[in-house]
């Protein structure tokens, strides 16, 4: 036994399943379960091509609607200057101002692995110069030879 649903969308009451094949073939259209797991199984007469056409349509527009963050990565060295400090951190609050998830790097070679103080120092400079328009969502972390900071921008009306 189903319950039935007509093309129409009206309910048909509770059928046997061959009655509602039946029905569903004699109209020239699919029988289709919209829901297996009710008591008794729902089943709809309804075009099966047109209703995943529609379906993938609604898929499409949901996904053109959905905003699509991307990371944007700065790496900086323990010795950079003020003067290219000055400029990437002028990126930076332009990738967050977009909206988009900064990566900030703070890569070391040889022997300047000793100073990873100046790397976190770095690190902490830029969270204090950017705290107006971004947050830290991954705090530093030593992985390998780099460290790493992801900063989100905050919530702002005019993004993008």
């Amino acid at each position: 036994m189903v319950r039935l649903i007509d093309e129409k969308g009206k309910q048909a009451g509770v059928v046997s399943f061959k009655e509602a094949l039946q029905d569903a073939e004699n109209i020239g259209l699919d029988l289709v379960e919209i829901s297996p797991n009710s008591v008794p199984p729902v089943v709809k007469i309804m075009n099966y091509g047109k209703f995943k056409y529609k379906q993938d349509k609604q898929k499409t527009i949901a996904k053109k609607k959905q905003k699509k963050i991307k990371i944007k990565e700065i790496k900086f060295r323990p010795g950079t200057d003020k003067g290219d400090y000055n400029i990437k951190i002028r990126n930076l609050r332009n990738f967050l101002e977009k909206g988009d998830k900064v990566k900030v790097t703070v890569w070391f070679r040889g022997r300047e692995m000793i100073h990873q103080k100046l790397g976190g120092d770095i690190l902490k400079n830029v969270e204090k110069d950017l705290l107006d328009v971004g947050k830290v969502e991954y705090f530093p972390k030593l992985e390998g030879r780099q460290i790493n900071m992801i900063l989100t921008p905050k919530k702002i009306n005019n993004i993008r």
